[in-house]
């Protein structure tokens, strides 16, 4: 099975939604999974995990009902207040509903030192009683700090968004390499291969300027710790769907079938245990 481990669904809301920005036009709008059907048919996609864009729950409730009535979404990542102090109450009222595989916070909207707060962290560790994930969106700058927060977690599930959002636009490695490659060393974190073609120069960039994060991020995590994702709809703004599976189905070329089947869909099927989907 095919599986996009990160997609976005959204009823267009120019309050809730202010991160899309003017030069955004393109996302604002609505985006539901009957927009993405066509798409996912022909690319071969078989399903999806919806993540959170909005910091509130109702959001999660949100992509809940959608996985009820869309069964191409085979999970959902979605928010909760994890400093809040009755968060394992929050956590069990969401319990009850089998698509959620996880949850997220818009860190990369933080300030320094958010990660290492003690609320936060408390909300983190009573993730693995539920058998929650946990996505990390950050930016290279917060890479340091992500690798001292996961050292205390090493039994919990996590996975990093878009690659750590390397700065492709400029060519600059400096500073995510061997950041990337450290946070690599902990077998507990995952990596979503999405969200590159908007680091890149928007619509305007070719396939060889993703090839060297690719090259990092195929060394450090490996097939087995590696996900197909597409970011979608916000990819949009700087290309088309078929243009990052592709891009990634080319890179994989010399890879044997059985790593090409990890990457494009058995690893998240393990990873957001998808086969306990009710």
């Amino acid at each position: 099975m095919t599986i996009d481990s990160h997609v976005h669904f959204w009823k267009y809301e120019k309050k809730k939604d202010a991160w899309i920005s003017s030069d955004m036009k393109i996302l604002k709008q609505d985006h539901y999974p009957e927009h993405l059907d066509l798409t996912f048919k022909r690319n071969g996609v078989d399903g999806c995990i919806a993540v959170q864009a909005s910091q509130q729950e109702l959001e999660t409730h949100f992509l809940v009902e959608l996985s009820e009535t869309h069964p191409v979404i085979k999970g959902v990542v979605g928010w909760v207040d994890l400093r809040a102090a009755n968060v394992e109450q929050r956590l069990e009222y969401f319990f009850q509903y089998p698509a959620i595989k996880g949850f997220r916070h818009i860190l990369q909207a933080e300030p320094d030192g958010f990660l290492l707060s003690n609320e936060f962290k408390n909300g983190v560790r009573a993730l693995k009683g539920f058998g929650y994930t946990y996505d990390i969106l950050i930016h290279p700058r917060q890479l340091k700090e992500t690798i001292q927060f996961v050292d205390e977690f090493p039994e919990q599930a996590f996975i990093l968004d878009h690659c750590g959002k390397p700065d492709i636009a400029h060519h600059n490695k400096a500073e995510w390499e061997p950041l990337i490659r450290e946070l690599a060393r902990r077998p507990n974190v995952c990596c979503k291969l999405s969200g590159l073609l908007t680091e890149a120069k928007w619509k305007d960039w070719s396939p060889a300027d993703f090839y060297p994060y690719l090259d990092i991020v195929f060394e450090a995590f490996g097939t087995d710790r590696l996900q197909f994702a597409s970011d979608w709809p916000v990819m949009l703004l700087s290309g088309i769907y078929v243009q990052w599976k592709s891009l990634l189905e080319k890179y994989m070329e010399n890879y044997s079938e059985e790593e090409r089947i990890k990457v494009f869909g058995r690893n998240a099927e393990i990873f957001y245990k998808l086969n306990m989907l009710d």
